[in-house]
């Protein structure tokens, strides 16, 4: 996976809030039991109010200084393969770029989402998250959040591989979440109950395949500031590194590790087979059409 060195960086789609301090903080409770209730409630999910989380947030976030970090060190492809903060920021940009002319293609009108790098706590139109329940999306302020210490915890938490596309599919999949929202898909899927049949599994697994459309198109699709793509290089062992991530995010997967046993009728985002299945759908075939999960 490699970008374009000379290509510009837009790092006003990303807010930089590390380092800063929230009052209160996301009730959480304790325990393994309260540890596996996040992992599997909200892990590459939607909002930490389907957590029953601390409902006081304003969505202004942490008091550090927005785009701080990202704004002195990310200004071209060249730092994104140097830096790991630097390489989310363009991988955000690839991903908009993508469905912005993808909605425009289809006729429709694509609304751009910030990214919000965070560590601790955060505060969010869906009330106030930790670190804790990994990366989510916001319907309610449309925006993308995202600890980057996750990246770690993909391998050392939930035995993934690693490698940088690891972490291009946890950004490209939030955003499929957006794109859910924009189509009205997430306001259709609400109350349709878990399991493996549930709603909210087809609503993940959609955004996997949402995922994987992203990755068929990446080095093909001209970025916003220069007309050329962006993503540059990617190899079938970047690939690789995101089915290995999507596996080791199962439903089955997490359960087997952190409670001994396999329970489908709480699965909320899907097996290992199912997510890489919906990924290289989305891949293979390059059709957010052919991403209907609901179906």
């Amino acid at each position: 996976m490699r970008f374009d060195d000379d290509a510009g960086l837009d790092t006003s789609e990303v807010q930089d809030r590390r380092g800063g301090r929230v009052p209160g903080g996301a009730r959480l409770g304790g325990g393994l039991a309260a540890l596996i209730a996040i992992v599997l409630g909200l892990l590459f999910g939607v909002g930490p109010d389907r957590l029953g989380l601390s409902s006081d947030g304003d969505g202004q976030g942490a008091t550090g200084s927005s785009l701080a970090e990202v704004q002195r060190s990310c200004r071209t492809g060249r730092d994104a393969n140097a830096r790991e903060d630097c390489r989310s920021v363009a991988v955000v940009n690839s991903v908009q770029d993508y469905w912005t002319r993808e909605f425009a293609r289809r006729g429709g009108t694509y609304t751009r989402a910030p990214t919000v790098f965070f560590d601790g706590r955060v505060n969010t139109a869906c009330g106030t998250a930790s670190s804790a329940v990994g990366p989510f999306y916001c319907p309610g302020d449309r925006k993308v959040y995202l600890d980057l210490g996750f990246f770690d915890d993909l391998r050392t938490k939930f035995g993934a591989g690693g490698g940088p596309f690891a972490g291009a599919y946890v950004v490209a999949h939030e955003y499929g979440h957006h794109v859910q929202n924009l189509t009205g898909a997430l306001s259709r899927a609400k109350g349709g109950g878990t399991g493996a049949g549930g709603d909210a599994v087809r609503t993940e697994l959609q955004a996997d395949c949402y995922a994987g459309v992203w990755t068929r198109h990446a080095t093909t699709t001209p970025s916003a500031s220069t007309g050329k793509p962006l993503l540059t290089s990617l190899t079938d062992a970047d690939v690789r590194d995101g089915l290995d991530a999507a596996a080791a995010v199962g439903d089955d997967r997490i359960q087997s590790r952190y409670q001994g046993r396999v329970t489908p009728e709480t699965w909320t985002h899907g097996s290992a087979a199912q997510r890489q299945r919906w990924f290289y759908q989305g891949f293979t075939s390059g059709d957010m059409a052919q991403c209907d999960t609901f179906r």
